[in-house]
């Protein structure tokens, strides 16, 4: 389809030398508003009823910018200031398609044409980071929010119409692993516009 996004499925990110205990897992990602969330959330127990599978929690919606994986302590300033150096206006996003990724078995809501300013907003953060020295992977940027995991099938929810939300900021977030998942912390938010 012309102008559609290509969205590829995540991969295992690499894995860098640092320390566990002095280590935080962060990523930057996009936060619903509260009616996108709960919409999203919504849409994520219905493709459990039709196809199992485990739902993120309502408060762990989110869509990612850029992954950084394992980051040494002292190196939170240096992700805080490429972020800083982040221009990129406010814009609308519209997730309007749901897809699923068989290899890992997670079930996806993500755009059928991405916005160009979400494009440019991932360019410039993965531009900036860059500069400051974090490796990143190479892949075109995929956006999309992860609704189920350990799905056993695909999802077709043909009266979808989609769910938006006004983008007004962008945030740095540190995700902790647990037994029952990850926990997200955020820790930083930057505004756009």
């Amino acid at each position: 389809m012309p102008g559609a996004a290509r969205v590829s499925p995540p991969r295992r990110w690499p894995s860098w030398s640092v320390p566990a205990e002095t280590a935080r897992r962060l990523f930057f990602a996009l936060w619903p508003d509260v009616a996108a969330g709960d919409a999203l959330h919504d849409l994520a127990r219905r493709a459990q009823q039709h196809c199992g599978g485990r739902v993120m929690a309502r408060d762990s919606l989110h869509l990612t910018l850029a992954f950084l994986g394992d980051v040494a302590a002292e190196r939170l300033a240096a992700a805080a200031l490429a972020a800083v150096r982040v221009r990129s206006p406010a814009f609308a996003l519209h997730l309007d398609r749901v897809g699923y990724w068989r290899h890992n078995k997670v079930v996806w809501a993500g755009c059928d044409a991405m916005p160009p300013a979400l494009a440019d907003l991932a360019a410039s953060l993965a531009a900036s980071l860059r500069q400051q020295g974090f490796a990143l992977d190479e892949r075109p940027f995929a956006p999309h929010v992860t609704l189920l995991r350990k799905a056993g099938s695909a999802f077709d929810e043909p009266a979808w119409s989609g769910v938006g939300w006004p983008v007004r900021e962008f945030t740095l977030v540190e995700s902790r692993l647990s037994g029952s998942g990850s926990r997200y912390t955020v820790l930083q938010r930057w505004p756009l516009g």
